[in-house]
């Protein structure tokens, strides 16, 4: 399975999905993590502890290693090009759109969806991350709006948790988080991680 995770925007958990989508499938078989991004943010992750369950490598580094892994996992940089785009949406199974709770208009949200739609692009899906705990409405209004106007989207959520940030501070997946919220911050990837092979298995 290859998978890339792109945002138009900083700030919406696209290294944070990234580290979490590959320990999801770390799981399922040996995975590789290639860090597209010019802050690095996904290897500085790992550094910061004792190392995560899966290699880290330089996208630059694809060609190489990518054969000896079953599963990739691209963590891209900001704002990519059109052309970034379409190779990224050409080049792997599944492209994740993560989005911060807010309006379609918002976060570069809907400029992404459009440029994939230019070049028609069918394999993405809007993740809905950092979403606030009810009575907030804002995740569920943009997953309304996502869905009316006929965005494909992760069924499951990925909640507003402390716990998030205490993993990237340690370095360390968010299961090994010592907080009280840290298994339901796990199980909301977990949920992702299994639509993501669903939909592997399903094309």
């Amino acid at each position: 399975m290859h998978v890339a995770v792109a945002s138009f925007k900083g700030g919406v958990g696209k290294t944070t999905t990234a580290i979490h989508i590959a320990a999801y499938l770390q799981t399922l078989g040996p995975t590789l993590l290639l860090d597209g991004d010019g802050t690095r943010n996904a290897t500085e992750w790992a550094t910061r502890g004792e190392g995560l369950p899966y290699r880290i490598a330089d996208v630059r580094s694809a060609v190489k290693l990518a054969r000896d892994f079953e599963h990739t996992v691209i963590d891209t940089g900001q704002r990519p090009s059109d052309a970034d785009l379409k190779a990224l949406a050409d080049g792997c199974d599944l492209l994740i759109i993560p989005a911060v709770p807010a309006t379609m208009d918002s976060d570069g949200l809907r400029q992404t969806i459009e440029a994939l739609v230019e070049m028609k692009a069918d394999n993405y899906r809007v993740l809905i991350t950092k979403a606030p705990p009810p009575p907030q409405a804002e995740a569920n209004n943009l997953r309304n709006a996502l869905e009316k106007a006929g965005i494909p989207t992760f069924s499951a959520t990925i909640p507003l948790l402390k716990a998030f940030e205490k993993a990237a501070a340690a370095g360390i997946i968010v299961s090994a988080v010592d907080d009280p919220r840290a298994a339901r911050a796990w199980e909301a990837y977990v949920s992702t991680g299994k639509e993501v092979v669903a939909y592997g298995n399903s094309n």
